[in-house]
């Protein structure tokens, strides 16, 4: 691990205050962070070389961010403020297909994968940065479950379907073979997370009173529906 900027002071993540100055310069903050722990990864990050980058004066970045913790933290706070446009196919398995190629195409290319790669291999070597990498992925989990709430309303889904799991269950095999055992990741592997969450949401796994043996035959006839095309976008997924 990579020594504290500030030794003993506790690195935190900075209470952000919109427009102006201060937006400004948290941006170039962040931006800096992205670039340095891109390059250099979590060991190689120092407050010196992103204040430098940045332009924002030392103290100032000490008096925010606290450390190398809360500046990863603080990236990773910022990423999840970004958009990220979902699919609206009609369809839930298509959809959890085009997401899930999303993270496929994001992390296995050489150039996009680099820098959100780097982040969260980052956020896993403090507890401040494990914490913001929760946050992270409980905010995108809440983002997506339109998906699987549009699939409820479209009478797809059982009343009661909690989306924000079926999100968790269609990305999860993907993040765990890219961050845990470091299999290789393919198209096929990515669809086949999707296809899996589908089967599971229609029999309903993910409701919040989950549904019985009995209630098997209320599964829709169309839960192995063929594949379409998908269509990555740019946010970190």
């Amino acid at each position: 691990m990579s020594e504290a900027i500030n030794p003993g002071q506790q690195p935190r993540t900075p209470t952000s205050r919109p427009g102006g100055r201060s937006a400004r310069v948290r941006g170039d903050v962040v931006a800096a962070t992205l670039a340095e722990v891109t390059e250099k990864g979590y060991d190689g990050l120092t407050a010196e070389a992103v204040a430098a980058r940045s332009g924002v004066h030392k103290a100032t970045l000490y008096r925010r961010w606290g450390g190398v913790d809360g500046l990863v933290a603080d990236a990773l706070t910022a990423s999840a403020d970004q958009p990220w446009p979902l699919p609206d196919t009609g369809d839930l398995q298509e959809d959890l297909r085009r997401i899930t190629q999303e993270v496929f195409s994001v992390f296995t290319d050489p150039e996009r994968g680099s820098t959100p790669t780097a982040l969260i291999s980052a956020a896993q070597r403090s507890d401040t940065g494990a914490a913001a990498l929760r946050d992270f992925f409980a905010t995108r989990h809440r983002q997506a479950a339109e998906v699987a709430e549009r699939a409820v309303a479209r009478g797809e889904l059982p009343a009661g379907t909690e989306g924000a799991e079926v999100i968790r269950a269609a990305t999860a095999p993907l993040y765990y073979r890219l961050f845990v055992t470091g299999e290789p990741l393919d198209a096929r592997s990515a669809e086949r997370a999707a296809d899996a969450a589908a089967l599971a949401a229609r029999a309903g796994l993910f409701t919040s009173t989950p549904t019985g043996p009995a209630d098997a035959d209320t599964t829709p006839d169309n839960t192995l529906d063929s594949a379409r095309g998908a269509a990555p976008t740019d946010p970190i997924p």
